[in-house]
């Protein structure tokens, strides 16, 4: 790389530079010692990112902790580690505000456009540690501030807040110092299962996804694998990934986590139809071994579209704890002239908030019971506005167990499960109740309900409707995943018409069987499927939500949510929704724009975004 001056516009962890959440102020590191976790909290915050001024096609990410590369990629797919500079080169005219975004709205935002927030614990093997020491000749030390700059420059990759309105912060790192906690293996699919016990025994720290990283060279087609549609569950939330350099290591931890929200490779024969917009090195999804992709194919946006209008992911719309979260422009906040740099940030005169959903575009809240995110299924429930807050609630979803779609289904995990559901995901086609009940009793690789070693399990005639999938009128290949062996085809003439029973096995990357009837999906009055067994719902063993003065589940007055807590409709209110609480009427000044220096601060705040955009 030319040694050369160049201005760069960078974004940390301080208010002064307008931080992009990466960290998170709940940030833990994790080592051991004598076999022992050690754990320590927060840490300086010294990681950087941004772009080369002029370049918007550069992404840069720098620290200024002594041992750390720095990365800076330009807009031909290249990444450059660079050295360090005497402090006295650097220039001070940092910018500390992003470009101005629209905020005219008179509705929620979509699922897909709210903004969403990835909380990812990244776990690194006793090798890579090694490794690690090795590169950057630094010795450990407990802050384990060495080993966060390469996975540092993978997640300040722009394309997941970008693209999918998904942040990625950085929540843990924890270290192995010692020994390796499970059996290293070649075979990612095995350390994969090995992880996710490991995440489900021993982690205790919060996190959407774990991911672990390892020196081994994976006997794999690719270098990372991960569970799909993963995210937010403790025992499939987790990922394995090759360590190696900055920028193949970007590509494999973006790959893994797109599997972890629901997005699927990209095939090579559906590839004019997915769109890429970068001809040149592809897209992050494509099968086809590109460099330094930067972009998701419309394939890929789609793909996360419909996981989150299915109603997953509703961890992602829980937002961070952050130490100082003012995620704002200038527009929208003023300076503390008592404090250089912005050491201390307020909000304007007469505004009650900076951003949010329930924030409206003249800094004040939205009245209570505003709806700021829609429900996206008969499982999901609407949320509001609290009336004091620019935030809009958790993202909660029915109980498991509530009917839904016209009672033809069960509610599990935020979707709605039916047969038919899964038959049109898998193969876009339908589902026969008779093909269950006369072939997964046979106990054949036309109907069964598992395998045991090399023998097909018959199903009991209770249990027939929870074993193998049996679809009609599907078509050759699957929607999703890919074929294990050959499809099952039997006719059936029943009541005078020709029935088509249908099924395959259909691997995901993780080895998941997607040919058989998935758990929560109903098998009869008040039962559903759990592991190819038709079982009584009461057998769940959830905790109840609080039952109103009239004997009922929150009286009636709302729904039971994943938390075994009330949500209660917009006129009720108290744990068990008995409460009568109409909305009052907001106040006159609600419609009025914050007043006095603020309004000053709009105009200005105008001005400066406009040349700051320009600028860069």
């Amino acid at each position: 790389m030319v040694a050369a001056s160049h201005p760069l516009n960078l974004t940390n962890f301080d208010p002064c530079f307008y931080f992009s959440e990466l960290l998170s102020s709940d940030y833990v590191e994790i080592h051991y010692e004598g076999g022992k976790p050690v754990l320590s909290k927060g840490g300086e915050h010294c990681y950087y990112h941004g772009q080369v001024r002029g370049n918007d096609n550069s992404h840069v990410a720098l620290s200024t902790f002594v041992c750390a590369p720095r990365c800076v990629q330009n807009i031909s797919g290249y990444t450059h580690l660079c050295s360090s500079a005497p402090i006295d080169s650097v220039s001070n005219g940092f910018s500390p505000f992003s470009s101005l975004s629209g905020r005219q709205r008179d509705m929620p935002r979509s699922v897909f456009e709210e903004m969403k927030y990835l909380e990812i614990m990244i776990v690194s093997d006793h090798s890579m540690v090694r490794v690690l020491i090795k590169r950057t000749q630094c010795f450990f030390s407990p802050s384990l501030s060495f080993c966060v700059p390469p996975i540092h420059c993978a997640l300040q990759r722009q394309v997941f807040k970008e693209q999918l309105h998904t942040r990625v912060v950085l929540v843990a790192v924890e270290i192995w110092t010692d020994k390796d906690q499970i059996p290293i293996s070649v075979r990612p699919l095995e350390m994969l299962r090995d992880f996710a016990k490991y995440r489900q025994q021993s982690i205790k720290h919060h996190a959407d996804v774990v991911h672990l990283f390892s020196n081994v060279a994976f006997h794999y087609r690719r270098s990372s694998t991960a569970y799909f549609g993963g995210v937010c569950s403790l025992n499939r939330g987790v990922g394995v990934n090759e360590y190696g350099t900055t920028g193949s290591m970007a590509v494999s931890l973006s790959q893994s986590l797109a599997q972890n929200l629901g997005i699927q490779w990209d095939p090579a024969a559906k590839r004019k139809e997915c769109g890429c917009s970068d001809s040149w090195t592809g897209c992050i999804m494509e099968d086809t071994g590109v460099q330094h992709p930067r972009r998701f194919s419309k394939c890929s946006i789609s793909d996360y579209k419909e996981f989150l209008l299915k109603g997953g992911g509703s961890c992602l719309f829980n937002r961070p704890t952050k130490s100082h979260l003012f995620v704002v422009v200038l527009l929208f906040v003023q300076m503390d002239e008592a404090h250089e740099c912005c050491k201390k940030c307020s909000l304007a005169n007469g505004a009650h908030c900076s951003d949010g959903p329930c924030c409206n575009n003249t800094c004040l809240f939205y009245p209570r019971g505003y709806s700021c995110r829609y429900a996206v299924n008969d499982c999901d429930i609407s949320e509001t506005c609290s009336g004091d807050s620019g935030q809009c609630p958790p993202n909660l979803h029915k109980q498991d167990g509530y009917l839904c779609q016209v009672n033809q289904g069960r509610c599990y995990s935020g979707e709605c499960k039916t047969r038919e559901n899964q038959c049109k995901y898998i193969w876009g086609s339908s589902s026969e109740k008779f093909c269950y009940e006369k072939l997964n009793t046979e106990g054949t690789e036309k109907g069964n309900c598992g395998r045991d070693g090399e023998k097909w399990i018959q199903c009991s005639k209770h249990d027939v409707f929870c074993g193998y999938l049996l679809c009609a009128n599907t078509g050759r290949s699957p929607r999703i995943g890919m074929m294990k062996g050959e499809m099952t085809t039997t006719f059936f003439n029943h009541k005078n018409v020709q029935i088509d029973c249908s099924g395959g096995h259909v691997l995901l990357d993780d080895d998941t069987d997607l040919g058989y009837v998935e758990d929560g999906t109903p098998c009869g009055p008040s039962m559903m499927c759990l592991d190819h067994k038709c079982l009584p719902i009461q057998l769940l063993n959830m905790s109840t939500c609080p039952i109103g003065p009239n004997g009922q589940v929150c009286s009636a007055h709302g729904v039971c949510n994943n938390e075994a807590t009330c949500t209660c409709d917009t006129t009720w209110a108290g744990t068990d929704c008995s409460m009568p609480d109409p909305p009052k009427e907001p106040e006159a000044t609600q419609d009025e724009g914050p007043k006095g220096p603020s309004a000053t601060n709009l105009i200005i705040g105008s001005i400066a975004g406009a040349i700051l955009v320009a600028a860069i």
